[in-house]
């Protein structure tokens, strides 16, 4: 298995991963920001798809957290902070906290060691965007353990940073 080989699978495995958490949210926001992940992982999929193919291909990086803000914005406008039972629970975040990490750490060392300026870039580029995900990932589980105070404080405005 090469590397795009490999990286195709720890897309597809994301994408299901994130679909199985927003199924399982009652949070229509939760939902969202969920379903967004697992898109993205489609499109990291197909990038890394064309490029085991040998086909011409661009990595664009997402809007990802700009569209989250507004998901806790809206959020936070509509009073909007069901956290259940249903609500998948911390350990999960951490979980997928932990193959985003993985996903950054892997998509970084290949950069590294490819030649290939166009490989390079698509590695570097989804590194940062796995990044931005695990980010996303740690202002959703500090949003879970305090919903009402989270979009308050600082943290909420913290997610522009990344």
């Amino acid at each position: 298995m090469n590397v795009f080989q490999f990286a195709m699978q720890m897309e597809k495995d994301g994408e299901a991963f994130f679909r199985e958490i927003a199924a399982k949210t009652q949070n229509t926001g939760l939902r969202r920001i969920f379903t967004m992940l697992a898109n993205e992982e489609v499109v990291h999929y197909n990038t890394f798809k064309k490029l085991y193919e040998k086909s011409p291909v661009e990595a664009i990086e997402s809007n990802a957290l700009s569209k989250a803000k507004t998901i806790f914005a809206e959020m936070k406008e509509s009073g909007n902070f069901d956290i259940t039972a249903d609500t998948p629970q911390s350990e999960v975040y951490r979980k997928a906290m932990d193959a985003e990490k993985e996903a950054y750490t892997f998509y970084e060392k290949q950069a590294e060691e490819t030649s290939d300026d166009r490989e390079k870039h698509v590695l570097l580029t989804f590194g940062r965007e796995e990044r931005h995900h695990y980010q996303l990932l740690e202002s959703i589980l500090d949003f879970i353990s305090r919903p009402e105070s989270w979009t308050e404080s600082a943290e909420f405005t913290r997610i522009e940073k990344y």
